[in-house]
């Protein structure tokens, strides 16, 4: 096979659209689909002070490498978790990254910050929970302080089509209702957006080794296998076969999404009476699983 556009050698073959391409014309390709994204959903304006979460996975510094090379404003933040040489690991390949990319990196500890990484909280939830909640809350804490306006994370195609049907099959209306490629300003809490939502992992994995970014693949010890990964390997054996399944399966589900609007219940939001964050109830669940007495300050100095 030959590149579909320069009828050079093949990189890689795009399995929906089908269609074969060099290394150049890969890249453009998959630059051309997130600025594609970000318009068609209006995730990010020139002028916008832009916060990505980064981990040292592929995602996040992929999705940091385009944006800072269409020019927007962008900077990145890494919490280490405290869990071991994978913390540790995780932090090494984020300062390769963003030092290769050129973009400022904020890192916080949050051992540091609390006086517990996530091996040390007590808590019945499981360590995933756990964890997912201390990331939505010092991403926004540290993009609230710091004047970000906008949170980028790197979910993609997979992440979203195995998201949407774990839901599907449990019919948890609530969730089905809010998922999708942005989720809008509410309050002080900024909009978060997804760029890579219409790629898939293996297309995001093939850019990162194009353009030479090193990335960190090692499993989190407290990792279990989680149902959504069992979804993703059901609609990878569904891809083979019937190429754009989880595309037309994901755009699909936007396209009815309204359907299940009517299950949101509008909660209002109060300040946690500790941190000042949004939060349902007195006190927010950051603030109760690490018992903290003040809040918090994030806001970067100097």
């Amino acid at each position: 096979m030959k590149c579909k556009i320069c009828k050079g050698e093949v990189y890689i073959t795009i399995k929906y659209p089908k269609m074969a391409l060099c290394k150049e014309h890969f890249i453009e390709y998959f630059e051309k689909r997130v600025k594609k994204t970000i318009k068609k959903y209006e995730m990010i304006k020139p002028e916008d002070k832009v916060l990505i979460a980064i981990s040292g996975g592929k995602d996040g510094a992929v999705v940091t490498y385009v944006l800072k090379k269409l020019g927007y404003n962008v900077e990145c933040l890494h919490i280490n978790l405290g869990i071991g040489e994978f913390s540790k690991k995780s932090l090494e390949c984020v300062k390769k990254q963003t030092s290769y990319i050129g973009v400022r990196c904020h890192i916080v500890d949050l051992k540091e910050l609390t006086g517990k990484g996530i091996p040390e909280v007590k808590s019945r939830k499981p360590k995933c929970s756990i964890c997912g909640t201390a990331k939505r809350y010092i991403v926004s804490k540290f993009a609230c302080d710091n004047g970000f306006n906008v949170i980028v994370t790197g979910h993609n195609l997979d992440d979203e089509a195995s998201f949407i049907l774990n839901n599907v099959m449990n019919w948890s209306t609530g969730y089905l209702a809010r998922q999708g490629p942005i989720l809008p300003q509410k309050g002080k809490l900024p909009k978060k957006v997804k760029p890579l939502y219409e790629l898939t992992e293996e297309e995001i994995s093939s850019y990162a080794e194009v353009v030479g970014l090193e990335v960190f693949s090692e499993k989190c010890p407290f990792a279990k296998k989680a149902i959504t990964l069992e979804y993703k390997e059901m609609l990878n054996k569904i891809e083979e076969t019937r190429p754009g399944t989880k595309y037309r399966f994901v755009i699909g589900y936007l396209k009815n999404r309204h359907l299940f609007e009517k299950e949101i219940e509008d909660i209002p939001l109060m300040e946690c009476k500790i941190c000042g964050m949004p939060s349902s109830g007195e006190v927010c669940s950051f603030c109760r699983t690490w018992e903290l007495k003040e809040e918090i300050d994030l806001k970067v100095k100097g």
